[in-house]
């Protein structure tokens, strides 16, 4: 029989080592404490510098806008849905971190005729040569830090053109250094969502284009607290800044529109990185 000052010792050094087993297990699950980050923005730079000596040398660049979107969906709709389907991205790339979204962008002229959503109050814009020289700037930033494949990931329409031309330029400024510069137009322009909503049984008419059918749905399914809040009419006069059909727009609608968003991203980005290979 064991004595009982040795039996309380023995009972003590094994709770203890179950109480470290049970911590060496929490922190194999979660990662260091960036890990699960992801978002720069919410990083300390001693874990940006932990998570590129870790191998995450991915870096998306999201871009939104700040843009009316009807009386129903709020003006940082693009923004939402970008954090989110950007996230998502990230996660199924893995070692990949996100830069924070890029807000303001090309939405059409401002004072003294404004064009395009300039029109309603609330909506912020960049010239179009403004946004190029921003996500380059932004560009070169990351790249000196380390991150060499650098994805721009736009949401809105007005943000492609720049975009594109972004990644041919950064792309020749950082040739033979091993740094990529990928603009991911097929999240935006080849998504098949229109294809997928006229399977549905969907009109043309229906579907539309802004703050419609296929954005509302996307914002319900990753915010719905940004939709049909505002109890605030329309004023006489004005043009109501949407069209097709978002009061048909459902969650359900949205997740499959968000899928196929992030599908044709993961899609482009690995036939990409083949092409580099």
């Amino acid at each position: 029989m064991l004595q009982p000052g040795l039996s309380r010792w023995i009972w003590a050094v094994c709770i203890v080592g179950i109480a470290l087993t049970a911590a060496g297990l929490m922190w194999t699950q979660r990662g260091p404490s960036w890990a699960n980050k992801l978002f720069l923005e919410r990083m300390t730079w001693p874990e940006v510098h932990a998570a590129l000596e870790g191998g995450y040398k991915t870096v998306i660049i999201p871009t939104g806008g700040t843009e009316q979107n009807g009386p129903h969906v709020t003006l940082g709709k693009h923004n939402v849905v970008v954090e989110h389907t950007s996230r998502e991205i990230a996660k199924k790339l893995g070692n990949t971190l996100i830069a924070p979204v890029i807000r303001y962008v090309p939405e059409g002229e401002a004072a003294p005729n404004p064009t395009g959503h300039m029109l309603w109050p609330g909506t912020i814009s960049l010239p179009d040569p403004v946004f190029q020289q921003l996500l380059e700037a932004t560009i070169r930033s990351l790249a000196s830090h380390g991150f060499d494949e650098i994805l721009l990931i736009g949401d809105s329409g007005g943000n492609q053109a720049a975009q594109s031309r972004a990644a041919t330029a950064m792309n020749l400024e950082f040739a033979n250094t091993g740094v990529t510069v990928q603009h991911v137009s097929d999240y935006y322009e080849s998504n098949g969502q229109i294809a997928f909503l006229k399977a549905q049984g969907f009109s043309v008419e229906q579907i539309g284009n802004h703050a419609a059918l296929r954005d509302t749905s996307e914002l319900l399914y990753v915010k719905a607290g940004e939709v049909g809040r505002s109890e605030t009419p329309v004023p006489s006069g004005w043009r109501a800044g949407f069209d097709g059909r978002p009061d048909l727009a459902t969650q359900a609608i949205g997740k499959a529109m968000i899928l196929l968003k992030v599908n044709a991203a993961l899609e482009q980005i690995h036939r990409k990185r083949d092409e580099n290979s």
